[in-house]
């Protein structure tokens, strides 16, 4: 997107787009071409991808501690894979917080965290 503005005669730097954009509250919605730009208002529920469809696209690295995971993603990856934990219903889910590559999820105990992070790896497809 910066070398589309660029060719436009808009120079900005990368944070200052990002910061923008989630500003504007556009999300990065994954499609078939590749990553879309698209207000959340804009993408139908059965439009919407699925979790074990980013999971595998967007997935860095995972930790967690007590209650607490952290799911590191790609850059723009965590909104979209936080909306599809949260509308997953898990039991073990209380909420998540997502940021540009970085999901809390706050689960309800230890174990839940332990058996969500299996579930989660499982999903992106991590041994």
């Amino acid at each position: 997107m910066k070398q589309l503005l660029a060719k436009d005669g808009w120079n900005v730097t990368q944070a200052t787009l990002s910061r923008d954009l989630r500003d504007l509250g556009v999300v990065r919605v994954p499609s078939e071409a590749g990553s879309r730009y698209m207000l959340p208002e804009m993408v139908s529920d059965e439009a919407k991808p699925s979790l074990d469809g980013l999971l595998p696209q967007l997935f860095s690295r995972i930790d967690g501690v007590s209650e607490l995971i952290v799911l590191h993603t790609r850059p723009g990856g965590a909104q979209p894979i936080s909306e599809a934990i949260d509308s997953q219903g898990w039991s073990e889910v209380i909420g998540t917080i997502g940021g540009e590559n970085t999901i809390l999820i706050i689960c309800r105990s230890t174990e839940a965290r332990a058996a969500l992070t299996r579930r989660l790896l499982d999903l992106a497809r991590v041994p």
